[in-house]
């Protein structure tokens, strides 16, 4: 498949072809439809981010995609080949006490594929970049980073919600605690931005 590559910060990514692993077990392959450039793609590839470990070089960045599930690994059963879903970045284990208590957005143990990447240019191992890498025509992705949405919802507008309208009204709702009829000021009205007014 074709893929955007990071090789070196502050250059420009390289489209080449690589191999992506078959799905295992709890995992899913999804044909991209669309994807997202966010902010912090920008600062991944500036090198900003590089000590936070998030995807060492190389890899294949994109966190905002959605996409067609096409092939299921053992044991998936939240989605099915055909379905329209969305892909969400850090995607949750469902194991610890967080995602046990209603809180995966915190969870201990994302399930981001840095030990073994699915990723490879014949022997060179090519990281995930938040257990999506969006920039790609496939990506293989946890179970839980794959959340199935009506087919009726345009994939290029869906991709969004992985990360900006997440983040905008995740912060508004979750981190700001804003209620109806406060009074806010919202500095910036990018995709973040946008989606802390909505």
């Amino acid at each position: 498949m074709k893929a955007a590559v990071l090789y070196e910060y502050d250059a420009p990514l390289k489209v080449e072809q690589l191999e992506l692993d078959e799905p295992r077990s709890g995992e899913v392959l999804v044909k991209m439809a669309a994807s997202g450039v966010c902010h912090s793609d920008y600062r991944e590839i500036k090198g900003e981010w590089q000590n936070w470990g998030l995807a060492p070089l190389p890899a294949v960045l994109g966190h905002e995609g959605a996409g067609v599930v096409e092939r299921l690994g053992d044991g998936v059963s939240s989605v099915k080949p055909g379905d329209h879903v969305i892909l969400a970045w850090f995607p949750a284990c469902g194991k610890c006490d967080y995602c046990l208590s209603g809180s995966p957005w915190n969870c201990d143990h994302p399930i981001l594929f840095q030990e073994e990447p699915r990723l490879h240019k014949g022997r060179q191992r090519i990281s995930h970049y938040l257990g999506v890498s969006s920039f790609a025509e496939y990506a293989v992705v946890a179970e839980s980073g794959a959340i199935p949405i009506r087919k009726d919802v345009p994939l290029e507008a869906a991709a969004l919600v992985g990360c900006c309208v997440a983040t905008g009204v995740g912060a508004a709702i979750n981190t700001a605690r804003v209620k109806a009829g406060s009074t806010v000021a919202v500095f910036g009205c990018g995709g973040v931005g946008l989606n802390v007014l909505q």
